[in-house]
């Protein structure tokens, strides 16, 4: 049987951390829109998919309708890639932002996906980790440079790196919510304390609200005995916080970015594809958002149900319309 600790379960913020004056949250009204949802993903174990779930959930939101900025938060700049962007040190980037050379909206690039903008990554935030050691709020400086331009976006993702670094604070303190991803094996439950103590501490020193939005099992082959073991054991300690929607081994998965495409563009009929669009379903119901895509299929559905109520049957002239009796 493999177990988790119940010790680094993870938390949830007390009453009185959710009604501190820096991060209660303000009245909504028609001339103050809501702000939007910051979901860093996250997990200090590499290759367990932090990258293809950024661009593809990004992706499945962006064509719901959905406004949506990603954040390249990762050295390796691999979301940037996967967009189809070329790597180029000297574009303002992620880099530029947290440095304060430039502000948001002056580092935002349009992608070939409607409703879809990024803020590309750098080589250069390698040392970044070093120079923001001396800067004043240090791991804010995300956070306040995301303040202005949060509330044109219903969701921003953050591509963190696969290391619990000052890049990664940096995006935990920004972030409301956190998504892992893993896969369903032995050692990538092992990081799993690590990182819900991690949150503890965030939560405890720099930002109160911070919350999982879930974990996310990827390359999910549910033919072998111990993905359905882990995943039983992950069930138990996350109880709800693990995602029901799990994302399959898929080669078009593993395909697009070197085409520099989501999924959901290189082949939108794939098994990947459908399951990052089931994710982004479940991530929407989870926040009790219904998209402008979803009100259109409904709306779409309601129309022709009227026809169909509305519809005349001919007159029975014809022999084809008489009685069998």
């Amino acid at each position: 049987m493999i177990t988790i600790h119940p010790r680094n379960k993870p938390t949830q913020p007390s009453e009185a951390d959710k009604t501190t004056p820096e991060t209660a949250v303000p009245v909504t009204t028609p001339e103050t829109p809501r702000p939007s949802k910051v979901i860093a993903v996250v997990n200090q174990k590499g290759g367990v998919g932090k990258t293809t779930t950024a661009i593809n959930l990004a992706a499945a939101l962006a064509l719901e309708g959905l406004p949506t900025l990603l954040i390249d938060c990762d050295p390796q700049a691999n979301t940037t890639g996967g967009l189809g962007f070329a790597r180029d040190d000297a574009r303002p980037s992620i880099y530029d932002l947290l440095m304060g050379h430039h502000p948001a909206d002056k580092i935002i690039v349009p992608t070939d996906v409607d409703n879809l903008s990024l803020i590309p990554g750098s080589k250069n935030l390698i040392g970044a980790n070093l120079e923001l050691v001396a800067q004043d709020r240090r791991e804010y400086r995300l956070r306040d440079a995301l303040a202005p331009i949060r509330a044109n976006y219903p969701f921003i993702l953050l591509d963190c790196p696969p290391a619990l670094d000052l890049l990664t604070l940096n995006s935990l303190v920004a972030a409301d919510g956190l998504l892992v991803p893993m896969q369903a094996e032995y050692f990538a439950l092992e990081g799993i304390s690590e990182l819900m103590s991690t949150l503890d501490r965030v939560t405890q020193s720099f930002n109160s609200t911070l919350a999982l939005e879930g974990v996310l099992l990827t390359m999910y082959d549910d033919r072998t005995n111990l993905a359905l073991q882990v995943t039983e054991n992950l069930k138990a300690f996350f109880n709800d916080k693990l995602l029901t929607t799990n994302i399959p081994r898929n080669i078009r998965l593993a395909e697009a970015p070197s085409h520099g495409k989501p999924v959901s563009l290189y082949d939108p009929k794939s098994r990947g594809a459908e399951a990052y669009r089931e994710l982004a379903f479940e991530i929407l119901t989870r926040n009790n958002l219904e998209s402008p895509e979803a009100k259109r299929r409904k709306a779409a559905a309601a129309a022709a149900a009227s026809s169909l109520k509305s519809f005349n049957k001919p007159e029975k002239k014809s022999r084809f319309w008489s009685s069998s009796k």
